[in-house]
C-alpha cells in the first residue's frame, strides 16, 4: 500500500480545490464533518466488549484471506481488531446514509456487524441487507444486532457469488452499497457489475480498501473509469462512486 499512499499524499486535495457544488457540499457537510452522536458511543462500547471476547470460532473464508492470521481458528477479539472497520469509517457510512436516506442498503461483508450497525442506525427506514459467507461470524453479528435493537437488518448467509445475484433479483433498485467482501480484482468487479444493474442515478456505492493490494487498486481503476460512473471520490482507504447523469464525468482525490 505504501507506493499508493505516497501517490495519494502527493495528489490529494481539500475543499479549496472543488468546483463541483455537489462534491463541495458532500465533502464539507458529510465526508469531513465532525459529527457527534450518542449512538456512536453505544456502538463503540459494543466494540470494546468484542475486544475482550476470547471465544474461538471457525472462520469460513471465501475471500482473499487474512494478512495476519494463518489459521481459520480465531478468537472473536482478534476478528474485532483486524477485520472490523475503524470508528472513523463507520461514522462516515453513518453520515452518508443519513444524508442520502437510501431505502435499500447492501452491506457486502458483515463480519461481526459493527459497521452494519452504523448503517442501520443512520436511517431506521432503510432496509439493510448484509451479506456474510461465514456462518460463525454471522451468528455473532446477529446477536450484536439484537443487542443494539437493530430491527431493519437482514443477514444473508452464504457465498456472496451465489447469494448476491439471487438477492438482487428480489429488489427493484439498490440505493446504497458498501463493498467490503472479497478483496480481489475479479470478485470486486463482478459484485460491482451485478449491483450496477439495480443502481439508479441517485445510488451511492462505497468501496473499501481500494488500494489494499495491486488487485484492489486495479479493481478501483476499472470501477472509476466505468462509463456509468460519473463521479468518483478517492479517500485512499475507501472510494465513493456516483451515477449522476446531469454532471460531467469527474474523478476526485480528497483528504480524509
Amino acid at each position: 500500500m505504501l507506493k499508493y499512499f505516497v501517490k495519494f499524499l502527493l495528489s490529494s486535495k481539500n475543499e479549496h480545490s472543488l468546483h463541483s457544488p455537489f462534491v463541495f457540499e458532500l465533502y464539507t457537510k458529510v465526508i469531513i464533518a465532525k459529527t457527534k452522536n450518542p449512538i456512536f458511543t453505544e456502538i463503540e462500547n459494543l466494540r470494546k466488549k468484542l475486544f475482550r471476547n476470547k471465544t474461538v470460532i471457525e472462520i469460513t473464508d471465501f475471500g482473499a484471506g487474512s494478512r495476519v492470521y494463518k489459521t481459520n481458528q480465531r478468537e472473536i477479539r482478534q476478528i474485532a481488531k483486524s477485520a472490523e472497520k475503524k470508528p472513523k469509517f463507520g461514522r462516515l457510512l453513518f453520515r452518508l446514509i443519513q444524508w442520502f436516506k437510501p431505502t435499500t442498503v447492501f452491506d457486502l461483508g458483515t463480519s461481526l456487524g459493527i459497521t452494519t450497525i452504523y448503517e442501520s442506525k443512520a436511517y431506521s427506514e432503510a432496509k439493510v441487507l448484509t451479506f456474510e459467507g461465514c456462518p460463525a461470524t454471522a451468528s455473532i453479528a446477529q446477536k450484536n444486532f439484537e443487542a443494539s435493537n437493530c430491527q431493519n437488518i437482514e443477514i444473508v448467509i452464504g457465498n456472496i457469488d451465489e447469494t448476491l445475484p439471487k438477492t438482487l433479483s428480489q429488489i427493484q433498485q439498490l440505493d446504497f452499497a458498501f463493498f467490503d467482501a472479497n478483496h480481489r480484482y475479479q470478485p470486486t468487479v463482478n459484485y460491482f457489475e451485478m449491483c450496477l444493474q439495480k443502481a439508479t442515478e441517485e445510488s451511492v456505492f462505497v468501496f473499501d480498501d481500494i488500494h489494499w493490494s495491486d488487485e484492489m487498486h486495479e479493481a478501483w481503476q476499472y470501477i472509476r473509469n466505468h462509463p456509468e460512473v460519473m463521479i468518483s471520490i478517492d479517500l485512499f482507504f475507501v472510494g465513493l462512486v456516483f451515477f449522476r447523469k446531469n454532471q460531467p464525468k469527474q474523478d476526485f482525490v480528497l483528504r480524509f
